[in-house]
């Protein structure tokens, strides 16, 4: 997720220029280019496969299909390196927030796509702007790369609904595990703020994991081990990990950074660098070039992508297969473009139908998130704005190993819970049954604990608690559609975040679990005032929904566009083998592909899947 306040940091004079020289140089050169000959030169050319975006998914397919120096792998990305086109500030953690601009969509033209929703009834007919990475990393250079992974009913519904238990949660582990290197932060942190080893390492990481690097921040955030405590006092479980397939309970959560420089690890610092490190040759990557079709034969096979660099159009061919990994939002108008989607679409952009596949496009998942919050008596991003201990942070982001809240993506622990009885029963009895629909272990309510809320007052230094309140079980679905037959134009987004009745009661019920928690006797000690926002003068249920219109804005998760399932099923987009079905040699890897949005944030079952997916590619190629 990202955090959506531009808070801090255009407020603070001399942040960035006094970064603009730290991280980014100060650990190294962070883009490494390998021998030289890993970039592609625009122009035709002929590859094994060809894999269609530089994102989390698209960087880890390409690694792993790389690996055998006998195939030959492409990677189209239309954007470049983020740490030369948008410099410490996407190296940084703490800049997310930035990204994240839910009111200007060219906050960061260079490493954004600049999307916006359709005018959303849920949210009182505001249009938001939907932040999606165009860079080498994708997504995972912009957000908050909280790790975790959903539970195991959630796993195995996945597995019910495409008839493959391979994608049960036992069977999910070795490819969640292969991806990633997890360190604990122990003897950096603050005393209070240890995080617990994780209860098993065959369960949770194996020591051969890698290449992406998980940790903590070394910088743990002070109102976090407070929140910790109201989470006690409310009897939340103090779970040790969030990747055993449980997640009832609360715990600092992992993101994915460097632990040493606490920097930011993307797909492109892992996965990509991973294969440049290795000298091949085999691996080529087209930045700066768009995907604008998939080339098919007579006989619906793919058999390359036609690309356009700057002005030059060429084809890229695949001698086997297509693998596209565009995000939710592009793999589906990239599949439409091409001739597969719901026919009535296709014609009405003058498209030739290649299949009729009804589904593409359609079945958006995605979380809200809304916000409660104090100020309080410890330091937060909002004490920044004081010059001494700004200083203090920027100097301690150029230590080894760094400690500071630089370092930090601007939360640190989350909660979670199913929707408490008492709260359960001011609900009607039909959004009770919908909720119902999910599995136990499923949680109706995250809560992330955050520091990033930003005060008015120039002389305001205090920090300011937030919960980040995200209803994980959500029912509305929304919907991705062409506005021409052209990759050049924008896709129609949208999310229809809170349209259905049952997320509407949740939403209202969970905001007023979340203001219970933070009204608690365990902060007292630090709480200063009253409620800051929503504010005291928010009281009714009505009240309290049109707050959530007026302000919520999205968790970033958006799945399920090009759904897996059977080959039976008519909405399904891909098989168990995320094979597009209809066609042949073209697959669809990345978040779009999920059968479900497990609970919490995609991003370990992104890796996952494209290490399961690629693992599947080699071993019958």
């Amino acid at each position: 997720m990202f955090f959506t306040r531009q808070f801090l940091f255009a407020l603070v004079a001399g942040v960035r220029s006094g970064l603009a020289d730290s991280a980014s140089t100060y650990y190294g050169t962070p883009v490494d280019v390998g021998n030289g000959d890993s970039f592609g030169i625009p122009g035709d050319a002929s590859f094994d496969y060809v894999v269609v975006g530089g994102g989390a998914a698209g960087l880890a397919v390409a690694m792993r299909l790389a690996e055998d120096n006998t195939h030959t792998v492409a990677v189209v990305e239309a954007g470049g390196f983020y740490q030369l086109e948008a410099g410490n500030k996407s190296v940084t953690p703490a800049y997310n927030s930035e990204f994240a601009s839910i009111d200007n969509p060219l906050s960061d033209p260079l490493i954004d796509w600049g999307f916006v929703t359709t005018p959303q009834p849920g949210a009182n007919n505001r249009t938001l702007h939907y932040a999606r990475g165009k860079t080498l990393g994708g997504s995972s250079a912009l957000n908050a790369n909280v790790y975790n992974r959903g539970t195991v009913a959630s796993y195995q519904e996945w597995a019910d609904l495409v008839g493959d238990d391979s994608y049960t949660f036992d069977q999910w582990l070795p490819y969640f595990a292969k991806g990633v290197n997890y360190t604990v932060p122990n003897g950096i942190r603050a005393a209070n703020a240890t995080v617990p080893q994780p209860s098993s390492d065959a369960l949770d990481f194996s020591p051969t994991g890698g290449p992406l690097r998980v940790s903590h921040s070394n910088f743990a955030l002070p109102f976090s081990s407070w929140a910790q405590k109201a989470f006690q006092y409310f009897g939340f479980a103090n779970i040790t990990t969030f990747s055993n397939g449980q997640l009832l309970g609360s715990q600092y959560a992992p993101q994915a950074l460097n632990p040493i420089s606490n920097e930011r690890e993307t797909s492109a610092t892992s996965y990509l660098n991973a294969a440049l490190n290795s000298n091949r040759t085999n691996l080529k990557v087209y930045t700066h070039s768009l995907a604008l079709q998939v080339l098919f034969s007579e006989n619906k096979t793919a058999t390359g992508v036609l690309v356009r660099s700057g002005r030059l159009d060429y084809v890229l061919t695949a001698r086997k297969e297509v693998v596209l990994s565009a995000g939710a939002f592009q793999s589906p108008q990239l599949l439409m473009v091409s001739g597969i989607g719901p026919a009535a679409q296709l014609q009405q952009h003058n498209i030739s139908v290649l299949a009729d596949r009804p589904g593409v496009g359609q079945n958006m998942w995605d979380h809200v998130d809304m916000e409660v919050t104090y100020k309080v008596d410890v330091v937060g991003f909002n004490t920044l704005k004081n010059e001494t201990y700004n200083q203090e942070q920027l100097d301690g982001f150029h230590t080894v190993p760094a400690v500071s809240m630089y370092g930090s993506y601007g939360a640190d622990y989350i909660g979670w819970e199913k929707l408490p009885a008492n709260y359960r029963a001011n609900m009607t009895s039909t959004a009770r049954d919908q909720l119902a629909t999910f599995p136990s272990d499923w949680p109706e309510i995250e809560y992330e604990v955050a520091s990033i809320y930003e005060s008015t007052d120039p002389e305001d230094f205090h920090g300011y608690g937030t919960f980040v309140v995200i209803p994980v079980s959500p029912l509305s679905r929304g919907s991705v559609s062409l506005q021409s037959n052209s990759m050049l134009d924008p896709p129609i987004i949208d999310p229809q975040w809170l349209t259905n009745p049952a997320d509407v009661e949740l939403a209202i019920q969970a905001l007023k679990r979340a203001r219970e928690i933070l009204a608690s006797p365990a902060l007292a000690p630090i709480r200063l005032g009253g409620e800051v926002a929503p504010g005291e003068s928010v009281v009714t249920d009505a009240q309290i929904l049109e707050y959530i219109r007026n302000t919520f804005f999205m968790n970033w998760h958006a799945a399920a566009t090009c759904k897996m399932g059977r080959t039976n099923d008519t909405m399904a987009v891909v098989d168990s083998k995320a094979r597009v079905i209809g066609v042949q040699n073209l697959r669809v890897v990345d978040a779009s592909a999920f059968a479900l949005l497990p609970p919490g944030h995609p991003i370990s079952t992104v890796y996952g899947l494209a290490e399961k997916i690629s693992a599947d590619i080699v071993a019958n190629r």
